[in-house]
């Protein structure tokens, strides 16, 4: 995924509350948010290039996400995929930390990783200072370290404090924060390596390009309870829903 805004323990009915959008080219080969079936306790969406994936929960209440880091080093064809930092996490027994700190970085290209066990919350960059676990707050993550001032990233945690504020958390006030279409003033745009016009699209919280673009929105909420819900919006590449898939769980128990 490449927008991440994240409520943790900020609200008093939902501790974890989850948005997020996948950018990704229109041609990688991907499977609608399902519950696996050779990993049957793991939902979630899957990329069937390298099988692994973006953002997805266990049954027994795990939750991981992974973004790509922008940044100039070569992506070698030797690395791991980055999406089974996530599988690898939802599949074990270790504490968030624990798990984040026995990660070699070296062997992937850039990433952010979140991962909780729903009682604790922690990130890892291989390109910043080392895993740590956040105290409650409201976090934002796109393809640099967590909480970088991205146009996106603070629009959108703005946007997820005032619902957090408001008591408006819900499936449709996420899905409409993540669907949020407005780019940043051209004045802000350093496009660097991109061309001008891609630069600037993709300063958008959702992306609408030809060749790539926002593929899916995730919502994830837990309630106190220990209630999950997760819902995943697809999307073409002209930005039409394609696709729109909704999961609940509690205790391990598929509802």
């Amino acid at each position: 995924m490449c927008l991440v805004v994240l409520g943790w323990q900020q609200h008093p009915e939902f501790p974890l509350i989850v948005a997020g959008n996948r950018d990704e080219f229109h041609a990688r080969p991907t499977k609608q948010a399902h519950w696996w079936p050779d990993q049957p306790d793991l939902v979630g969406g899957r990329d069937l290039q390298a099988a692994g994936t973006w953002l997805a929960l266990h049954r027994n209440g795990r939750f991981a996400t992974v973004t790509n880091y922008r940044d100039a080093a070569a992506v070698s064809a030797g690395f791991r995929s980055r999406g089974h930092l996530v599988t690898e996490f939802l599949q074990g027994e270790r504490s968030p930390l624990d798990y984040l700190n026995a990660i070699e970085g070296a062997d992937y290209a850039g990433f952010n990783l979140l991962v909780s066990d729903g009682e604790t919350l922690a990130w890892l960059s291989n390109r910043g200072d080392g895993a740590r676990v956040l105290p409650p707050g409201i976090y934002g993550l796109s393809n640099a370290l967590l909480d970088s001032p991205w146009h996106k990233v603070l629009r959108s945690k703005a946007r997820l404090r005032q619902l957090i504020e408001n008591n408006r958390v819900n499936e449709t006030e996420l899905l409409r924060l993540v669907n949020d279409r407005d780019k940043a003033p051209t004045s802000e745009i350093e496009s660097g390596r991109l061309p001008f016009v891609t630069a600037h699209a993709v300063s958008a919280p959702f992306i609408v390009l030809p060749e790539y673009g926002t593929r899916s929105s995730s919502i994830v909420i837990r309630d106190a309870q220990g209630s999950w819900r997760f819902r995943e919006r697809c999307f073409d590449a002209g930005g039409e829903t394609t696709g729109d898939n909704a999961f609940s769980f509690r205790d391990g128990r598929q509802q």
